[in-house]
């Protein structure tokens, strides 16, 4: 059987854009001869719909863009991901076109994805149907991880799924795939959403599998479009993954896509000197060009010389506009008006703030008057810590490393300069600081960073509690000071610009812990207010 795969980059709401993308690849495919044509999950509609879904209007206008494309469908089969209202519910499915006309729906039972819970209702899942000699089973989204009862006669299972790209994302499918019992004796065709949309981003990398070899693979973070004969086609090596190579293409598209789809052409960020605001830098003249990014250094007293110097010179390398300008000054007009307030107590963190606060103020003011969008340069070690400040540092229309720990930042910076110098060296080897009083360095308040990330990651991704981790060979002070700070800072996580989903537990969506918190042991006992 000749499939096409269609693998697109898709918007949410642009019904018209979308339809033309999928009128083109189902022309595209019967050219090639294909039999069928598949496309992903939500193709209609582009993914996540959110509460787009509770509009009937929008249901509607799906549905009539889905007539328009079966009028298109003449002499090919086509499965088509869309979302409908189905008997008062409202369904992620699948529809048949064949010879132009509708034949059956498909709806996805199983939603474990927390945003779909709330605005998709469970429907009846796998279905069957026959196309030439061959029996097909439709499966939705993450159906495929529960409905195993395809049956003997059943030749080809078809997953069209919206499948979002995390860590380790892609080889643990490919993994699931190649050893799943019930895919063993199929062909198996899987077709993944591609794109970014809001915070969420989707990788594509789909694939065919022939009783558990690889016999397909299509472009990861890319568009794609492939033919396979599933009885000609050879086996082929299943493409090898490299994790900060997958991350640093997720950032760029997430970044891509969201100045894209929302139509921004601008953005500008604060460059300190560290190595946070040097990959954010970084990526977004990759993505944006040097000429559509602007940075302005914002040095305090505390600064020291080489942060200038470091951030001057990687401007340079990457051809963009900058401006060093000091906050001392303003920084020195706020401490002095503040001083029949603050006056005669010892300089703490609010100093620091101040400091974090004065950057933010001039980097909106670059942003409103010019049109940039800011972005942030905050890590996720810090954020689960609490080392940012609230309306300083934390601020931002959309943050490409708010979901990466400082090691995994650190290792998209080797990356970068893997064949010239784009990042200063002395960026990369100084010990991180925020500079925010005299010789501060982030180790004088957080442990190593590759131990507190190795803890964090315990924690957060593993959901592990301090005894397991304690027992693993941590020491027990640090464990139990990280995981109240984690809880403690929850408020300002509520309070950070949307981030860009690259772990299986993003902060704000998928970890999210109650903002009263104070009787809640870390990570899920309670205590009465007795003890």
């Amino acid at each position: 059987m000749k499939i096409a795969i269609a693998q697109q980059n898709y918007t949410v709401g642009a019904l018209k854009n979308n339809k033309f993308k999928i009128i083109e690849s189902i022309y595209r495919a019967r050219e090639a001869g294909a039999e069928l044509v598949v496309f992903p999950e939500h193709a209609v509609s582009g993914a996540n719909c959110y509460y787009l879904m509770n509009k009937s209007q929008f249901l509607e206008a799906c549905e009539v863009a889905m007539v328009e494309i079966a009028s298109h469908c003449e002499g090919i089969a086509v499965l088509l991901g869309l979302p409908v209202y189905d008997r008062n519910k409202r369904v992620s499915s699948a529809v048949l076109i064949k010879d132009r006309r509708i034949v059956k729906f498909f709806g996805k039972k199983n939603i474990s994805c927390a945003d779909e819970k709330i605005y998709y209702d469970s429907s009846t899942g796998c279905g069957f149907v026959n196309i030439g000699d061959n029996r097909l089973a439709v499966v939705v989204g993450e159906d495929i991880q529960t409905e195993e009862w395809f049956g003997d006669n059943t030749d080809v299972v078809v997953n069209l799924h919206a499948d979002r790209y995390f860590r380790r994302r892609i080889e643990t499918r490919y993994d699931h795939i190649k050893t799943a019992s019930f895919i063993h004796k199929k062909t198996f065709v899987f077709v993944n959403h591609l794109g970014g949309q809001s915070e969420t981003v989707y990788d594509g990398s789909s694939c065919v599998f022939r009783r558990g070899e690889g016999i397909a693979f299509l472009k990861s973070f890319e568009e794609d479009f492939v033919v396979v004969d599933t009885v000609a086609a050879s086996p082929v090596p299943i493409p090898p993954q490299n994790h900060t190579v997958n991350v640093y293409k997720a950032m760029k598209l997430g970044l891509h896509d969201y100045f894209e789809k929302n139509g921004f052409k601008k953005a500008c960020l604060g460059l300190s000197g560290g190595v946070d605001s040097a990959v954010v830098l970084a990526v977004a003249v990759d993505v944006l060009g040097a000429e559509n990014v602007r940075v302005l250094m914002l040095p305090s007293q505390f600064s020291s010389e080489h942060s200038v110097t470091d951030a001057v010179e990687m401007a340079e390398n990457l051809g963009v506009e900058y401006d060093v300008i000091p906050i001392t000054e303003a920084y020195n007009a706020v401490h002095e008006s503040m001083k029949p307030v603050i006056g005669g107590t010892s300089f703490d963190k609010t100093e620091e703030n101040i400091q974090a606060r004065i950057r933010c103020a001039m980097l909106m003011a670059l942003a409103n008057k010019f049109g940039y969008i800011l972005l942030n340069t905050s890590n996720k070690s810090e954020i689960a810590m609490g080392y940012t400040t609230l309306y300083g540092d934390m601020a931002g229309a959309l943050s490409i490393i708010g979901d990466l720990y400082k090691t995994e930042v650190f290792s998209v910076a080797r990356y970068i300069n893997r064949r010239i110098e784009i990042i200063p060296e002395n960026i990369i080897k100084k010990a991180p600081s925020a500079e925010l009083k005299e010789g501060q360095k982030d180790s004088d308040v957080l442990p190593p960073y590759d131990l507190l990330d190795a803890i964090l990651l315990r924690f957060v991704e593993e959901n592990h509690g301090v005894e397991e981790i304690v027992n693993a060979g941590y020491e027990y002070n640090m464990v139990s000071h990280i995981a109240e700070c984690i809880k403690e800072n929850e408020f300002k996580r509520r309070q950070l610009c949307p981030v860009l989903q690259l772990s299986s537990r993003p902060f704000g969506t998928v970890y999210k812990l109650p903002l009263i918190n104070k009787y809640i042991l870390y990570p899920y006992e309670v205590v009465s207010d007795k003890e």
